[in-house]
């Protein structure tokens, strides 16, 4: 809600003040409806992974979670090859497969073979779901990843299944290797835990994971003036975190926490380091309160001036590239560059605009980055992001999607 608030006021921003940088998707997938006419019902895009072939770049293949739509593969032309839903409710009263981030990791060593797996949070269910992605990529069309869950996945979080069904579950995710070790890395919905998981064998050639390791970063934040500030929230809900990344070249987990900012914190094959606040949001510190009647937070208060400059909440995906860290600023529409390593200065930003016939992108949820050459579209690399403002709509229903960016017109935007 404070996100469609604040769509309002972005553009008379813009006006006033010059913008950021545009770049302009080369193509986009189709757009999906979050409503039960939709094809895939109720698909609601939201995050994305870019699986590189190893052989054939021009095969390889964008995923994308659809929330109760499931997950959607398509190839480098935004062409769908695939859906496949999420999990039926197991019982009629119970919360059926939602489908929230997902991330690819490649030759994963697990039940005796290296295999190319993506990850994916169910949100519903409280697992993390594990797909195979088939040697042949784009090619195998609508084969091209297939369900390996193990059949007895347990709740990433919950103690039971009547626990799962209070949707405290596994939301934001990251996938990668420390040292030669694959992990996944899951936070929970409107919680503040993160948790290590490693990658299993399951029975069948399955694939399962569990957990190893878990981290609580703060919930409440002491300010220059001596004050505690806690950002607001509904009752019984924490200041979450969702878009994450593991940076396997260094070692770290860069996570962003929405109304805070981006956390780096060092990765262990066992557990986590000391986490460290790189950069906050703009309201950071600011006082709210929350109103019970409208359901929504407000200021109650003057800004004391101790958030950042760069990033406007919701701080939300992260991905790595080349010596970057790139970062949705969900609030204003904007990304924001750091430096990869280092004390992860700020480097600069853009926005994705409209052009091509292709649609700009707005309150951007999930971003994937691979700086591998895939054509000449993409001869340094392929950016994706969730557009969270498809337009037009249909009718009267709104829709969602995902861009693909040249990584090499980033690079030129950021100098």
């Amino acid at each position: 809600m404070r996100i469609l608030l604040m769509a309002a006021v972005v553009p008379l921003l813009i006006a006033s003040s010059p913008g950021p940088d545009a770049v302009v998707p080369v193509t986009q997938t189709r757009a999906f409806v979050d409503d039960a006419s939709g094809t895939p019902a109720n698909a609601d895009a939201d995050d994305p992974a870019v699986w590189v072939h190893p052989r054939s770049a021009r095969q390889s293949v964008v995923l994308g979670t659809l929330k109760e739509g499931g997950l959607a593969a398509f190839d480098l032309t935004g062409r769908t090859l695939g859906t496949y839903p999420a999990p039926a409710p197991p019982t009629p009263e119970a919360k059926p497969g939602r489908f929230n981030n997902v991330d690819v990791l490649s030759r994963v060593p697990v039940g005796g073979r290296s295999r190319d797996l993506a990850f994916v949070s169910d949100r519903g269910r409280d697992r993390v779901r594990v797909y195979e992605l088939d040697g042949r990529g784009a090619a195998a069309g609508s084969a091209v990843v297939r369900d390996v869950t193990d059949p007895g996945a347990r709740p990433v979080f919950s103690s039971s299944e009547e626990e799962v069904d209070d949707q405290h579950t596994a939301y934001g995710l990251a996938a990668g290797f420390v040292g030669r070790t694959p992990v996944v890395v899951t936070n929970r919905r409107n919680e503040t835990r993160v948790a290590l998981l490693r990658v299993t064998p399951g029975p069948a050639g399955s694939v399962g994971t569990a957990v190893v390791s878990t981290l609580d970063l703060p919930s409440s934040f002491p300010l220059p003036d001596g004050t505690t500030w806690t950002p607001c929230g509904e009752p019984g809900e924490g200041p979450q975190l969702e878009g994450m990344v593991v940076d396997s070249r260094h070692g770290v987990l860069y996570a962003a926490q929405e109304d805070v900012g981006i956390w780096r914190v060092p990765l262990r094959a066992t557990g986590f380091g000391t986490p460290a606040l790189i950069d906050k949001v703009r309201s950071f510190g600011v006082p709210q309160s929350y109103d019970p009647e409208t359901e929504e937070c407000s200021v109650s208060g003057a800004d004391p001036g101790f958030g950042g400059r760069h990033l406007t909440a919701d701080a939300e995906g992260l991905t790595v590239g080349d010596g970057y860290l790139i970062a949705s600023s969900q609030g204003d529409s904007r990304f924001v560059a750091y430096e990869r390593t280092g004390r992860n200065r700020y480097v600069g930003e853009f926005v994705v605009g409209a052009g091509r016939g292709n649609d700009s992108v707005e309150h951007s949820d999930g971003a994937h980055l691979v700086t591998a050459d895939l054509g000449p579209a993409y001869p340094k690399g392929l950016l994706v992001v969730h557009d969270g403002e498809r337009t037009p709509a249909a009718g009267d229903l709104a829709t969602t999607g995902f861009a693909y960016v040249s990584w090499a017109d980033v690079l030129d935007e950021l100098g």
